[in-house]
C-alpha cells in the first residue's frame, strides 16, 4: 500500500497555470514511479478567483488548503486587476492573507550555482568559480509589511505624508532565529544575521535577540551584518553565505538580488512555513503575463519549488533530491528555455517539462 499525501494546487495567474502543468510532469512520475501517492486538487486564487467569485481568496479555496498536507502555488497578479482595492488585488486579498492565516512566518529561498548555468551570472569569471550555495531565511508575516499603523496624513493636500511603522517582538525573531540556526545545523554551521542595528531600534533588539537565540547553538557561528555590507558582500564574495538570516523587507531584497547572481530568477524556488513545517511553495519570479501564453516561461522554479515541498511538508528528502538531480542533469544536456538560452537556441515550457520528467524517471529506475 502506498503512503498518501494531499496537495491543495492554486496555479493562478499569468505564467503560474502553465508551469504547474510542468509540475504535473513530475507528479505522474513519483505516482507511477514510487512509494507514494499524491493525491492533487486545484482550487482558483488571485486574479482569475476575483473574476469567477469576486473575491481573490475563496473560501472553497481555503477549505481546500485546510485540508491538504501542502500547498503547490503558481503565481498571481496582473495589470487587469491593479485598478482594485487593495483588499481585492491578487497579491494583497490572496497570498498575504493565506500566509498570515497558515501563519507561514518562515520564508525560505535556496540560492545555489548551478554550474551548467555560470556564464549567465553577471558576477566575475573569478568570482563565479568559487560557486555558492545560500539559503535565504526570512522572516514573512511580520516587520514593516505588517506592522501598525500604516497610513498617510492628508490633512495638508499640498505636502501628503504616508508612513509604514517596522516593529518586531522578541518571539517573533526567536522563533525565525531558532529555524535558521537549526537548518544551519545541516549545512556548514554558519548564519549571517542581517540588521540595521546602527539605525533602527528594531533592528537593535534582532541583533540582542538573534546572539541570545545563537547560545543554545555552540556548534553554529554567528556574524552580524548591516543590511548594506551585505548587499555589498552578496556581490564581492558570495561564496562565504551559508544561512543568510533577515527581516522581512531585508530578506525581500536581499533574497532577490541573490536570486538574480544564479543568471535568472525564473530559476530560483521558494518555500513559506509555519512551526509544523505545512507550506506554500512557490515559484520566486511571480505571474510575468507578458509571457502569458507563449510557451516561453521556464518551469524550473515551479519543479523546484514542488522539491522543496517534498524536502519540508512531506519530509520525503530522497525525492527532493532526485527532482533537483533531474533538474541539474537537464541542464548539463544543453537544454535551455529563453530566459537562460543565447536568445537563438532554446526549447520551450513543455519541452522542458517533459525533459525533466523523462530523466526524473532514469533516475528513479
Amino acid at each position: 500500500m502506498k503512503k498518501s499525501f494531499n496537495i491543495a494546487v492554486l496555479p493562478g495567474d499569468g505564467i503560474g497555470p502553465e508551469v504547474m502543468l510542468e509540475a504535473y510532469k513530475i507528479l505522474n512520475v513519483i505516482n507511477s514511479q514510487s512509494n507514494y501517492k499524491i493525491n492533487t486538487r486545484e482550487f482558483d486564487i488571485g486574479g482569475i478567483a476575483f473574476d469567477k467569485f469576486g473575491t481573490p481568496l475563496p473560501k472553497k479555496t481555503l477549505d481546500g488548503c485546510m485540508n491538504s498536507d501542502a500547498i503547490l502555488f503558481g503565481s498571481v497578479g496582473g495589470k487587469k486587476w491593479s485598478c482594485l482595492s487593495k483588499n481585492k488585488q491578487p497579491e494583497r486579498g490572496a497570498l498575504l492573507p493565506l500566509r498570515q492565516f497558515f501563519n507561514l512566518f518562515i520564508n525560505i529561498r535556496p540560492v545555489k550555482l548551478i554550474t551548467a548555468l555560470k556564464q549567465l551570472s553577471p558576477l566575475r569569471e573569478d568570482i563565479v568559480n568559487n560557486g555558492f550555495d545560500i539559503l535565504c531565511v526570512r522572516e514573512l508575516i511580520g516587520g514593516i509589511y505588517f506592522g501598525l499603523p500604516k497610513g498617510r496624513n492628508t490633512f495638508n493636500k499640498k505636502n501628503i505624508s504616508a508612513f509604514d511603522t517596522e516593529i518586531y517582538s522578541t518571539k517573533e525573531i526567536e522563533r525565525i532565529a531558532k529555524v535558521a540556526f537549526s537548518l544551519s545545523l545541516k549545512r556548514r554551521k554558519v548564519v549571517f544575521s542581517v540588521d540595521k542595528a546602527n539605525v533602527l531600534e528594531s533592528s537593535v533588539l534582532w541583533r540582542e535577540v538573534v546572539t541570545s537565540v545563537s547560545k543554545k547553538f555552540p556548534d553554529v557561528a554567528l556574524h552580524h551584518l548591516y543590511v548594506d555590507n551585505a548587499a555589498m558582500q552578496l556581490i564581492r564574495n558570495p561564496s562565504q553565505f551559508d544561512i543568510l538570516l533577515c527581516s522581512n523587507m531585508f530578506g525581500d531584497i536581499l533574497s532577490d538580488e541573490c536570486a538574480i547572481l544564479t543568471g535568472s530568477i525564473g530559476m530560483l524556488p521558494s518555500a513559506s512555513l509555519n512551526k509544523k513545517f505545512f507550506g506554500l511553495f512557490e515559484p520566486a519570479g511571480g505571474s510575468a503575463p507578458d509571457l502569458k501564453g507563449k510557451n516561453l516561461a521556464n518551469p524550473i522554479a515551479q519543479i523546484l519549488s514542488l522539491a522543496l515541498l517534498f524536502r519540508y511538508s512531506l519530509n520525503l528528502n530522497n525525492i527532493a533530491e532526485n527532482i533537483e538531480l533531474a533538474v541539474i542533469e537537464t541542464l548539463k544536456k544543453g537544454y535551455r528555455t529563453i530566459d537562460i538560452s543565447d536568445g537563438k537556441n532554446y526549447i520551450y515550457t513543455t519541452q522542458m517539462g517533459t525533459n525533466i520528467a523523462k530523466k526524473l524517471s532514469e533516475i528513479i529506475k
